[in-house]
Parts: structure tokens; C-alpha cells; sequence
């Protein structure tokens, strides 16, 4: 049985949601790179440079950091200093992951929601557009990425203090992780 399964309704509906948007945003990568091709293909053989597909990259690759940020959280991907933390037991871990997420994560994430939405909210406003003549008139939804942001952070946190919570309590057995194909992280 998967640990989603596992998991209460809502939280595991959720953590399957961070998986779907997670593997759907990773495609953005194929085509950001295919457009960046083209970009280069137009500007060097053609002489055409194109801002709007410049920005176009630029808004893919910050969609793919940001709002993939909590697909990464959700598969341990995010740098650590494990140098203590590889050697712990696994209910260890899972109270070392608790109290960093409720310590750390969710506060910095609920002051980057706060105090980003007058930023945003001034860039909906008026509807910012591009600086540059040509380029992509919506500012305002590339600025909109931050509080998004947090906001998938915070419900993969929510998600990560239920695991964590089970894998306390033995409620669920935490997935062997295979470290083989990993370097030596510290």
C-alpha cells in the first residue's frame, strides 16, 4: 500500500495534486529549451530576435522553480546538510522534518505570501505589462508566481507534517530510500 493511500482523504488528494502539477510542469522544460533552440536558431542564422519569446523562456523557467518548488519538497529534493540527519532513524527523521517545516518552512512561507500580495495586487492593478516593446503584456502573472509559491509550499507542508506525524505515531512505514544512485552529500 502507497503512503498516499495511507494518508487521510484531503492530505493524500493533496499530495497527489503536488505530484500531477509537479509532472506536468516538468514538460515545461522541453519546450522552454525547444524555444530557446528557435531563439537562438532566429538570431544567429536569420538576424530576428524575438522579446516576447525571450520572455517566454523567462516566464516557463520561473514557473518551473516556483511552482514546482513543492514537487521537489515532496521527493526530498531540496538541498540539506545531512551530514547527521542520513544516519538518524527514521522516526528521527521524521521528527527533525517536523520541526523544521513547522519552525521554519510555514513561517517563511507565510511572510512571503504577506508581504508579497501588495506587490502583486499594485501589478494587477494596472495590469503591468512588459518593459520592452514586444514582449509579454503580463507582468502581473509572472508576479503572481509568488504568493502561488508559498501557498504550494504551505499545502505540501501540511502534507509533510501528516506523513511525519504517521511515521511517528507508525501509522505508516517510511519508504526505504535507495542512496545508491546519490553522491555523497554533507
Amino acid at each position: 500500500m502507497s503512503q498516499q493511500s495511507q494518508l487521510p482523504p484531503l492530505i493524500g488528494a493533496l499530495d497527489r495534486a503536488s505530484e500531477w502539477l509537479g509532472r506536468t510542469l516538468s514538460w515545461l522544460i522541453i519546450i522552454m529549451m525547444l524555444i530557446q533552440f528557435l531563439i537562438v536558431v532566429l538570431r544567429y542564422i536569420f538576424s530576428v530576435n524575438s522579446i516576447f519569446m525571450q520572455e517566454l523562456v523567462m516566464y516557463m523557467h520561473a514557473a518551473v522553480f516556483m511552482l514546482a518548488a513543492a514537487y521537489t519538497f515532496r521527493h526530498d529534493g531540496h538541498v540539506r546538510v545531512d551530514i547527521f540527519y542520513r544516519k538518524a532513524s527514521p522516526r528521527r527523521q521524521a521528527l527533525i522534518n517536523l520541526v523544521g517545516i513547522v519552525a521554519l518552512l510555514m513561517p517563511v512561507m507565510v511572510f512571503i505570501i504577506a508581504s508579497s500580495l501588495g506587490y502583486v495586487s499594485k501589478s494587477w492593478q494596472i495590469l503591468e505589462t512588459s518593459s520592452d516593446y514586444g514582449g509579454i503584456p503580463a507582468v502581473f502573472l509572472l508576479k503572481t508566481m509568488i504568493p502561488v509559491f508559498a501557498l504550494l509550499m504551505l499545502v505540501q507542508g501540511l502534507v509533510e507534517v501528516v506523513r511525519n506525524i504517521y511515521i511517528l505515531t507508525g501509522r505508516i512505514t517510511p519508504v526505504a530510500e535507495d542512496d545508491s544512485h546519490l553522491e555523497e552529500r554533507v
